[in-house]
């Protein structure tokens, strides 16, 4: 009995192979959908995660609380190197400035020589005044790169912030100290600007300006619309020299001793900042201070939120997919009717009418849901949008899992319905 039940769904749905195809195709669509869209978001995830990893656990980034330019002094650059010595260890001899405090909403160099005062802050191992350039477009020998990110700092960000070197070698705080013109590019720079020659030692423009590059960047790959390896990084003197003037930090990395003590280094840079800027308890913080250890927590919440909405939205197409189902079935309940008249009056049991067309439901969803498994995986293979997805293998199994449920829920109603036919109606059908 079940072999005739299966031969005769085969035989149903073979009759109708343009039907059977788009019908698939539409489950195929909503399984395939589902899996890539999650893969996606949790690739998405993943790329974010790996990015503040990046950074390390125990950074912290110190940024203005709105865009205002300040007054930062280019003699408070060779000072704050001083403080640090050769080898930047952390808060060597530093002396906090008594002159005027900064204005409202800027972070000058002096606010960064604040924190590296081991008195006032113990708990800080190294801190790194950043400014970035909004423009630089460099050159060599006839070929030029727009570089994303120019970075003006101290030797110490590049242990801030996971910055491991590739060839050459990293600027020191004698180049800081004596406004060379030397820079350290990543590998998209280095690639687009030199090809397979070696760029170290070779001199390269930014915006008219010559730097020597003294070293190259491990890759670190891109994020979404980010490429980290587009990237340039010089001695602050250098930059604000050649490039963004003597104004206001874009930002401060701060390094704590040890992850554990990330909190007691953010309150006492806390501290040393409100009272610099003159900071109470009824006035608002003029900055902003961005625990990496806590953005992780939140984004990787927020993450898995926006995972669920992708595949949620995906699902729609599934339930379409189901209706497609029925509406298939329905169709081919009223074609069939005659055939299935004759088939209950030579005998055939209800039983076998109803698991026919449930079978040809089912064999319909899981067909396409296997397909369109298939599709996601090879799908996930391909960037989108500049993130690589990544499969959550619990989704192919939930996806392949409502594929068949929607078969036999869409099916059974049309299956149901053929079923009750009453053989002598179903004889006078045309």
């Amino acid at each position: 009995m079940t072999r005739e039940v299966l031969t005769f769904a085969f035989r149903g749905l073979a009759a109708n192979k343009l039907r059977s195809g788009l019908t698939t195709l539409g489950i195929l669509i909503g399984v395939g959908a589902v899996i890539l869209l999650v893969a996606v978001g949790n690739g998405s995830s993943k790329q974010v995660q790996q990015n503040i990893e990046r950074l390390g656990t125990n950074t912290l980034t110190v940024t203005p609380s709105t865009s205002r330019g300040g007054a930062g002094a280019r003699g408070g650059g060779g000072g704050f190197a001083r403080a640090f010595g050769g080898g930047g260890a952390p808060g060597a001899g530093a002396q906090q400035q008594t002159g005027p405090r900064t204005q409202a909403h800027d972070l000058t160099v002096d606010d960064a020589r604040a924190m590296a005062d081991a008195s006032a802050a113990p708990s800080v191992k190294s801190v790194s005044p950043v400014v970035n350039a909004s423009s630089a477009n460099a050159a060599y020998a006839g070929t030029s790169h727009a570089i994303q990110q120019f970075v003006g700092t101290y030797p110490t960000y590049f242990e801030a912030s996971n910055d491991p070197i590739d060839r050459g070698t990293y600027f020191t705080n004698d180049d800081v100290l004596n406004d060379r013109k030397v820079v350290v590019i990543g590998q998209t720079v280095n690639e687009d600007l030199f090809g397979t020659v070696d760029a170290v030692g070779k001199q390269i423009t930014v915006n008219g300006v010559n730097f020597t590059v003294v070293g190259v960047l491990k890759t670190k790959g891109s994020s979404g619309f980010q490429d980290a390896d587009d990237v340039a990084i010089a001695p602050l003197p250098a930059v604000q020299e050649s490039l963004t003037g003597y104004g206001a930090l874009n930002q401060i990395v701060v390094q704590a001793k040890t992850p554990k003590t990330v909190d007691a280094a953010q309150s006492e840079i806390t501290d040393i900042l409100n009272q610099r800027h003159g900071i109470t308890g009824s006035n608002t913080a003029d900055f902003q201070i961005m625990n990496q250890a806590t953005l992780q927590s939140a984004i990787s919440s927020s993450s898995k939120t926006f995972t669920v909405l992708l595949g949620a939205v995906a699902a729609i197409s599934l339930l379409v997919g189901g209706i497609g189902i029925t509406n298939i079935m329905l169709v081919t309940v009223t074609e069939r009717t005659r055939e299935i008249g004759i088939r209950k009056a030579i005998g055939a049991p209800r039983g076998a009418i109803l698991g026919q067309f449930l079978v040809e439901a089912t064999v319909l969803s899981l067909l396409g849901g296997l397909l369109g498994v298939a599709a996601g995986v090879i799908g996930s293979e391909f960037k989108v949008v500049g993130v690589k997805p990544v499969i959550v293998p619990s989704s192919i199994v939930l996806a392949l899992g409502v594929s068949v449920a929607i078969g036999l829920f869409f099916g059974s109603y049309p299956a149901n319905r053929a079923a009750k036919l009453r053989p002598i109606e179903a004889l006078r059908h045309e």
